[in-house]
C-alpha cells in the first residue's frame, strides 16, 4: 500500500513529499498574493513621492524600512526588543486563553449542567469592551507585570477557541456515537477516539483566529501603561516625538508577527490533520 493511498486509523494518510504538481499548485496559490503585495508597495512608494506626502500622513515604505534598520537595536526606540516583548505577551496570552477555552469546552460537552452555566458567562465575558478590562488587569496583576497584558490577550483568545471546540466536540456523528456506545465504549474512549478528532478542524480554525486576536489584545493593553520596550508604548512614544516612520515600523513588525504566527498554525494544521478535506490536496 503506497504512502499516498494508505490508511492510518481509518483515515487516509497524507503524502507530504514534494512533487512538481504540488509545487505548481503552491506557486499558483501564493504567487498572485505576492505580486499584489509587491505592486501595492511600489504604488505606495510612488504615490508618496509623487504627491509629496508629509511623513505624519503616510511615510514611504523605504522610510519605514530605513527606520527598522536604524532603530533595530536603538536605546530610545528599541523596535526589536519591543517586538520580542510584545510577542512574548501575545504568545503567553494565547496559551492561557486557548487552554482555558479547551478546558471549558470539554467540561461543557461532558456535563449539560456545566454547559448551561458556563456558556452564558463566556458570552458575557466576550461582550465586555477590552479597553474596560485593561485597567482592571493592571490593578490585579501589576501595571509592569507582563501577565496583565497576557490576560488581555487571553480574553480575546478564549471565546473563539471555546465556541469552536464546543461545536466540534458536540458535533460528532450520531451514528458513530451510537455504534461506540453499543460496544460499551466509555466516555473517555469516545472522547479520545471520536469527539476529539472531530473537533480538531474546528480547533485549528479557532487557533488561527486567536493568533491575531492575541496580538491585538497585547498591544491594546500596552497602551494603558507598563513596560516601555513594547510595541504599544513605542507607538505612543514615537507619535509624541513625531517619528511616524518608527510608528509604522512598529505596525509593520506587529503585522509581520501576526502573519508568521498564522502561517505556523496553518502548517501545524497540515501536519496534525492531513486527512481533513480543508488541508488535503484535491485530486
Amino acid at each position: 500500500m503506497s504512502a499516498a493511498t494508505g490508511v492510518a486509523g481509518g483515515r487516509p494518510s497524507a503524502d507530504l513529499r514534494p512533487s512538481p504538481r504540488r509545487a505548481r499548485r503552491l506557486v499558483g496559490d501564493y504567487l498572485p498574493a505576492v505580486l499584489v503585495a509587491v505592486a501595492g508597495l511600489v504604488i505606495w512608494e510612488l504615490a508618496v513621492r509623487g504627491l509629496n506626502m508629509r511623513a505624519f500622513i503616510l511615510p514611504a515604505p523605504t522610510a519605514i524600512a530605513s527606520a527598522l534598520g536604524t532603530y533595530w537595536n536603538d536605546t530610545r526606540f528599541p523596535v526589536s526588543k519591543a517586538a520580542l516583548n510584545t510577542l512574548t505577551e501575545a504568545i503567553g496570552g494565547f496559551a492561557i486563553g486557548t487552554g482555558a477555552g479547551i478546558l471549558v469546552a470539554l467540561v461543557a460537552t461532558r456535563w449539560g449542567v456545566a454547559r448551561a452555566l458556563l456558556l452564558p458567562i463566556a458570552v458575557a465575558a466576550n461582550a465586555i469592551p477590552i479597553i474596560a478590562l485593561s485597567p482592571l488587569f493592571n490593578a490585579w496583576f501589576g501595571i509592569t507585570n507582563p501577565l496583565s497584558k497576557m490576560m488581555m490577550a487571553a480574553v480575546l483568545s478564549f471565546f473563539p477557541v471555546m465556541a469552536n471546540m464546543t461545536r466540534g466536540l458536540s458535533g460528532a456523528d450520531p451514528a458513530a456515537l451510537e455504534l461506540m456506545r453499543s460496544y460499551a465504549a466509555s466516555e473517555a474512549t469516545i472522547l479520545r477516539k471520536l469527539r476529539f478528532p472531530n473537533s480538531l478542524p474546528y480547533l485549528f480554525t479557532a487557533l488561527k483566529l486567536a493568533s491575531t486576536l492575541s496580538l491585538i489584545g497585547a498591544i491594546v493593553a500596552e497602551y494603558f501603561g507598563g513596560q516601555t520596550a513594547v510595541l504599544g508604548q513605542l507607538v505612543i512614544t514615537s507619535i509624541s516625538a513625531l517619528r511616524f516612520d518608527v510608528t509604522w515600523a512598529c505596525i509593520t513588525l506587529a503585522a509581520g508577527a501576526g502573519i508568521v504566527f498564522y502561517l505556523l498554525l496553518a502548517l501545524a494544521e497540515r501536519l496534525v490533520i492531513p486527512w481533513h478535506s480543508s488541508v488535503r490536496d484535491p485530486g
